[in-house]
């Protein structure tokens, strides 16, 4: 994009600055922030990680004054942006130099089309309409949307609505960009393009932009500099400095640490350079048995009682596989666009099954029409026992099929985490305690008289998915459930997902997450254009697509392994330690 206004200071002088600054929220036990030193430089792409509830949204909400003056809470030290100090100047004061974009897109909309959400920012700024025109023209273009020009914003994918979101922010041209999750939604080939935009904007235009993503094997070869917090602390530095013992890291970098690369790769490119005897190692213990045992550390019995454990010789005794749901001639229509064109598909029981797709497939259309709430043109959907979900009663279909849809925060009306799971174990019959152990797994430590709406995004997640599996449904399905997980919780997802799958259970989910799918995925099926144009085992669909195979796999092609975990694995059976 062209028109970016010529910045008045100059190359290398710091944008953003904190110092000393700490965030305490209202009756919270410890500050969010601690002493936090920090200064960004004009031109940085800076990428800040770390577990889930770190405080990494609290630092980025700091960028622009959100925190503390629409958050609350008590912030300490200083806080300037080009030289604005952010104690005295509110969100509103700093639009014109600061843009961000939030976690949940859909909660920062405003309008109702995406041409008209693309020109809000700029009325606002009160831009002349030559100017809009030509602004909204080149984002469409940028971010490969102007087929959607005229589209309702309710209509789009999530993918769809996070790049409008993106898009919003853009055309205000900001010298300072903020992004949180910006990739979470899109899947590989979408991340791939937007990332390649921020990226140009930065090295062609000069612009920061700072970046609190956990999908890190997407973002992290970008980055000029990573900020890592934990526990409300900061540390900075190079991304092979900080990946070093970084608490979060991509698979990429686990491989590295694992071979004692040096330096530590953080790119494909690097790690298939480093590679080469690792691979030919490998190379020379034939091909490794890929089942679901191998795919990391086994499965603990998490659902407390409503599921066990499964032992690995009970899940290879799984071969023959019986259909848990299935879809006869299903077609799901949204006014004029046809998301699902008549999809014949059984999603076998005891195994754990993921649905791929570029946005706008109509993996999420399939989702609901297969959980009986959502649209239906034609087309019929049974489960074990021959149901139609469509056809039963709430609470009956709770039983049979559960869904934890994309926006989880659609599903939690209480006032505090406690209520939530207490009620949830209530309407199921189980236990006290049965919900609050599984919210414990994935996502330890989180209070039990915390509001929902002071949760992060991952952290709604997994309260919504422990309510719906405390029902122990016959069907589980999951649109996305990896947003906001960082990876030693995607890890624990993958290990309850398995678990459900040897107990039995169907679980199908949706997911861009191509190393969630090759942790925990048995099979995979691939959707394009409302259409199913792929189904099988994991390993076959994934390891030779361009856009769906793993980082492992890319680097130590062509051995068929998938993960880390597979890697460690084949080495020690093979006895070779060295």
């Amino acid at each position: 994009m062209s028109g970016w206004s010529d910045a008045a200071y100059g190359m290398g002088e710091a944008v953003l600055e904190l110092d000393r600054v700490s965030v305490r929220y209202p009756e919270a036990s410890a500050p969010t922030l601690r002493e936090v030193d920090l200064s960004i430089e004009e031109g940085e792409l800076v990428l800040v990680v770390g577990r889930t509830g770190s405080g990494k949204s609290t630092l980025l909400g700091t960028l622009n004054g959100h925190v503390p003056h629409f958050t609350g809470g008590l912030l300490t030290g200083r806080v300037r942006v080009l030289g604005r100090d952010t104690a005295t100047h509110r969100p509103r004061d700093l639009a014109d130099i600061v843009g961000v974009v939030g976690q949940d897109p859909v909660a920062g909309f405003v309008t109702d089309t995406v041409e008209e959400e693309l020109a809000y920012g700029m009325e606002q700024l009160a831009l002349p309409p030559t100017t809009m025109r030509k602004r909204v023209e080149e984002t469409l273009d940028l971010l490969g949307i102007a087929d959607l020009r005229a589209a309702p914003l309710r209509d789009l994918s999530g993918g769809q609505q996070q790049r409008v979101a993106i898009g919003s922010v853009l055309t205000t041209q900001p010298r300072i960009l903020v992004l949180d999750e910006p990739t979470s939604a899109l899947d590989p080939t979408g991340a791939e393009e937007v990332l390649a935009t921020l990226t140009r904007l930065v090295h062609d235009l000069g612009v920061t932009i700072v970046i609190a993503e956990h999908r890190l094997e997407r973002v992290i070869q970008y980055a000029d500099r990573v900020v890592e917090v934990v526990d409300g602390r900061v540390r900075s530095g190079s991304p092979a400095e900080i990946m070093r013992d970084a608490t979060v890291a991509p698979p990429v970098v686990e491989l590295g640490r694992y071979a004692a690369w040096s330096p530590l790769p953080v790119s494909i490119r690097d790690a298939r350079r480093a590679a080469a005897p690792l691979r030919a190692r490998l190379g020379g213990l034939g091909a490794p048995l890929l089942t679901s045992a191998s795919r990391g550390s086994s499965t603990v019995d998490t659902l407390q009682g409503v599921h066990s454990s499964l032992t690995s010789a009970s899940r290879s005794s799984l071969t023959v596989p019986t259909p848990g749901i299935r879809a006869t001639g299903l077609r799901v229509d949204h006014g004029r666009v046809r998301a699902v064109r008549g999809v014949d598909l059984a999603v076998p029981a005891g195994r754990v099954t993921a649905l791929m797709g570029r946005n706008g497939a109509g993996k999420s259309s399939l989702l609901w029409a297969l959980h009986g709430t959502g649209t239906r043109s034609a087309g019929r959907v049974a489960v074990t026992d021959g149901s139609d979900p469509a056809t039963l009663k709430p609470v009956a279909r709770r039983a049979r099929v559960g869904l934890v849809p994309q926006t989880a925060s659609d599903l939690i009306y209480l006032d505090s985490v406690g209520a939530e799971c207490d009620q949830a174990d209530a309407e199921s019959a189980k236990p006290t305690g049965t919900c609050r152990a599984l919210l414990d797994d994935l996502a330890p430590g989180i209070p039990a008289d915390r509001h929902p709406r002071d949760l992060s995004e991952g952290q709604k997640l997994a309260l919504v998915l422990a309510i719906q599996l405390t029902a122990g449904p016959d069907v589980v399905l999951l649109d996305e459930p990896t947003r906001g997980l960082d990876y030693p919780a995607k890890t624990r997802l993958a290990g309850i997902v398995r678990g459900l799958a040897g107990h039995g259970h169907t679980v199908l989910i949706s997911t861009h997450d191509v190393e969630f799918v090759a942790d925990a995925a048995d099979e995979v099926v691939v959707m394009a254009e409302g259409e199913v144009v792929a189904h099988g085992p994991t390993p076959d669909v994934v390891a030779a697509s361009a856009a769906f195979a793993p980082q492992v796999a890319k680097v130590l092609a062509p051995a068929p392994l998938l993960t880390v975990a597979q890697v460690r694995q084949a080495l020690a059976e093979a006895g070779d330690v060295g």
